[in-house]
Formats: C-alpha cells, structure tokens, sequence
C-alpha cells in the first residue's frame, strides 16, 4: 500500500512542454502529434475539459487540450477555462495557440479566413477570470492583450500555407450559446470605429485573461465560419452552416499549426507577457494565505515563495 502524502494539485511537476494548442469547435484532436501520451493534470479549480494529450510536432513539445472536451460536451460558459490555462502553465507551457471558430463582423473577411484578433471585449458575465482572490489581489495590465511576437509568426506561417490572414481588430466574447439576436449583431457591428470589431465568438476573451496572469504568451487564430445575423444578403447564421465551414476550417487550422509551431521562436522570450506579473501583485507578501500561496505555486511562485516569512 502506497504511503506518504498526497500530492497538491498547485504543485509544480517537470516542465512537459512549452507550447499549447487550445482546439475550439471541430479541433479536437492532433493527428500529426508524434510520440503521444495522455496526462491528467490536477488543478486546484477542479478538472481540465480533459486529458491533456502531450507529443511532438515539428521537433517541439507539445501539450494539446480540447476547449470544449473530447466529443465536444461543454458549453462556452461550462468550460472550466482556470483548470484548462493552469494545467497548462503547470506543465511549462510558455505559449499558446488558441483555435477558434468565429462569426465575422466585417464585410471584407469571408468564411474560410484566419483573423488573429489584437483585441478583445468581453460582454461575459457567467463563468471565473482570474486565479485571484482567497487572500491575494493582482491586478494585470491587459491593454494589449497578445503577444505580438507569437502573432508574428502566426502570420508568416498562414502565408506560407496560402491562408487568407486579417490581422487586428477586435474580437467580441458573447456568453451564448445562442447566436445573437439580430438587433445585438447590428448593434455590436456598429460598436466603435468602422471595422473595429472583427469577429464575434464565446471563449476567447477568458482565456487571454487568464493567459496573460498566467504569464502566457496567447494568440487566437479565429477561423471565420459565418456572417452572424447582420448581413443582408448572406442568409442568417445557423449550426449547419457552421459545421459545413467548420469542416474545412479543422483541416485548414491543422496546416496553419503546423507550420507555426516549426516557425516558433526557440529563444528566451522577452516580450513582455513574460514578466506580466512582475509589478502587478499588490497583496503584502506576509499576509497571502500558505493554503493560496501553495495553491497558486506555479503562476506566482517566481514572485512569492511557496511558504511566507518566517515560516518553517
């Protein structure tokens, strides 16, 4: 009988790979991963959307996690986005590549196309933000919320494929599941600037949050599917529409991975995603609880240590 005592799921374990792939709608598996294996991964916020798949691609370390779960049973506002960027920082991911399929809200993007968002506005209200809290506040700056070295090579990586690339402009994070109502498409169409808001989705704007406490490195390769509601002479959004698209946008996002992650940077980083938490904990080191210092060891322990002052 194994003896001894139990491991806490904030305890940092050997770093399995620095690069993540989040799969969004249509992307739940990898099939060019070589050397496979499937990990779970404990979370002090409870469980992952699954297994975490970890292997090779392109020479590099790969840890693969499907958004939604495996089969797709997760709504938007179901998924338990602290447990999935935890997991994924506790296994040593640096960067992440985030898979999404998006509705579009500019005329001059079609489906078919990648948009790599550098903004992001979140009309969210259901579902957790931030690994803060329970006796330690910080406070993230997030005017620019990419990383705009990782959107680089993302961009070079679609036009070596022939990928139709828009890069910018903002994705809007509705909570959903339903699509939008045809007032709100018009509305959040006419919100801004003329062409400020790019493509509208469910997800991505809690994970960039999260990533970016994370100290993460993200991207969003949101892929077009359709044209909302919004669009008078292109028939209103609906699910079989999206599958249609969808399937050719899975195959597409596959090449567009690939090609990035031969392309990623194997340098140190020092964009500025790296140390986001540098300045941003405000909480007196002495009075963060030993349970959350514990709990939180792998995104704030280069900071704080694991055990206060003075503590044996």
């Amino acid at each position: 009988m194994k003896t001894g005592r139990k491991k806490h799921p904030g305890r940092l374990v050997r770093p399995q790979a620095t690069l993540g792939i989040i799969g969004g709608s249509g992307l739940y598996e990898l099939e060019a991963l070589k050397n496979r294996r499937e990990m779970t991964v404990a979370t002090p916020f409870g469980r992952p959307s699954g297994k975490i798949v970890l292997g090779q691609l392109e020479g590099r370390s790969v840890a693969f996690l499907a958004r939604h779960g495996p089969g797709h049973l997760l709504l938007p506002s179901e998924i338990n986005y602290r447990a999935n960027i935890f997991a994924l920082k506790k296994l040593g991911v640096e960067r992440i590549l985030s898979v999404s399929a998006v509705g579009i809200m500019r005329d001059d993007i079609a489906p078919g196309h990648v948009v790599l968002p550098d903004q992001f506005y979140d009309l969210t209200h259901a579902r957790d933000h931030t690994f803060f809290g329970r006796g330690v506040v910080a406070h993230v700056g997030m005017a620019d919320p990419v990383c705009a070295v990782l959107s680089e090579v993302v961009a070079s990586a679609g036009a070596s494929i022939g990928a139709t690339v828009h890069r910018g402009g903002v994705y809007l994070c509705m909570e959903g599941p339903q699509f939008s109502t045809r007032a709100e498409s018009r509305i959040h169409r006419g919100w801004g600037a003329e062409g400020q808001v790019a493509v509208i989705g469910m997800t991505n704007a809690t994970e960039v949050k999260l990533a970016r406490e994370a100290e993460i490195c993200y991207v969003t390769l949101a892929l077009a599917t359709d044209y909302d509601c919004w669009h008078e002479t292109e028939a209103d959004v609906t699910v079989d529409q999206v599958l249609r698209v969808m399937h050719n946008n899975v195959n597409l996002s596959k090449r567009l991975i690939q090609a990035a992650v031969a392309r990623m940077p194997s340098a140190p980083r020092d964009c500025p995603c790296a140390t986001a938490l540098q300045y941003a904990i405000v909480t007196t080191p002495s009075r963060i609880p030993q349970k959350t210092r514990t709990a939180l060891a792998p995104i704030i322990g280069k900071y704080i240590g694991a055990k206060a002052s003075g503590e044996c």
